[in-house]
């Protein structure tokens, strides 16, 4: 009940744009919202501080969340060890594409519903470990001055959980301000930003030129890819994310 108020509160006061369990499950997953509440959530909002002008000079930072806040792909691995283990499996080191059903499937076809019950299965987003640094850097992000941070994320098509999980996510690591700074959407083109951080190579949507700078995140499944020249890379957290952030605010003012 808790979470479903969250939702319907932020619909009003936060920005909400409507974003893959091991064998033995730990504690009970906390309550799903109705399912009138999640297809709302997840299905795109007009009601959004995203969506609105910006402060003059702020610079808008939009975050994704699997794989570049939250381990997914090392999450998904060792839950499917766990669940399958005469099972093949796709080592990180040879992740190759985004979608790690298609690369399952490839592998061997039954094994393509096998790694999607898993990041299906309740509890698996709320249990993801946070990416090193990723935490601190949203912090500082948050605190520096003319910067609106916003986490942006995909829910998966089947949502029954993964929508609300993300939400309880991220007020368990980031607390309830960020909570009011989720936008879920399955197409982040239409959303308003200056710079977009991401692991997901290539972003397509309604769009076809978004507002924001994409910077491709480095995850397991993304670092054999040459991006493109015009396309920075962000590596890591320790990498250098506050000078993307400054040259991104020097070129944003040059053109005031």
């Amino acid at each position: 009940m808790r979470f479903v108020l969250l939702i319907s509160l932020s619909l009003v006061a936060g920005p909400q744009v409507g974003a893959l369990g091991g064998v033995e499950p730990g504690p009970a997953p906390p309550p799903v919202p109705a399912a009138a509440e999640l297809r709302r959530c997840c299905s795109g909002f007009g009601i959004s501080r995203a969506m609105e002008p910006r402060r003059p000079h702020a610079l808008r930072v939009l975050v994704d969340m699997d794989g570049v806040l939250a381990d997914f792909e090392g999450g998904l691995l060792r839950s499917f060890r766990l669940r399958f283990p005469q099972e093949p499996y796709v080592a990180l080191e040879e992740r190759r594409g985004f979608s790690a059903r298609d690369q399952y499937a490839a592998l061997r076809p039954d094994l393509a519903e096998k790694v999607a019950s898993i990041y299906e299965t309740p509890g698996f987003f709320l249990e993801l470990e946070p990416i090193p640094g990723a935490l601190e850097a949203l912090q500082e992000m948050k605190c520096m001055k003319d910067t609106e941070v916003f986490i942006c994320t995909s829910p998966l098509q089947k949502y029954n959980y993964c929508a609300s999980e993300k939400y309880h996510w991220v007020d368990k690591y980031l607390g309830p301000e960020f909570v009011d700074r989720m936008i879920l959407t399955r197409d982040k083109t239409i959303v308003s930003g200056d710079l977009l951080i991401d692991d997901k190579d290539t972003i397509q949507g309604h769009e076809e030129n978004p507002s924001w700078e994409h910077i491709l995140f480095t995850c397991c499944h993304n670092q054999h890819l040459d991006p493109l020249p015009s396309k920075r890379r962000l590596n890591s957290w320790s990498d250098n994310w506050r000078a993307i952030l400054d040259s991104k605010r020097k070129a944003r003012l040059g053109q005031d």
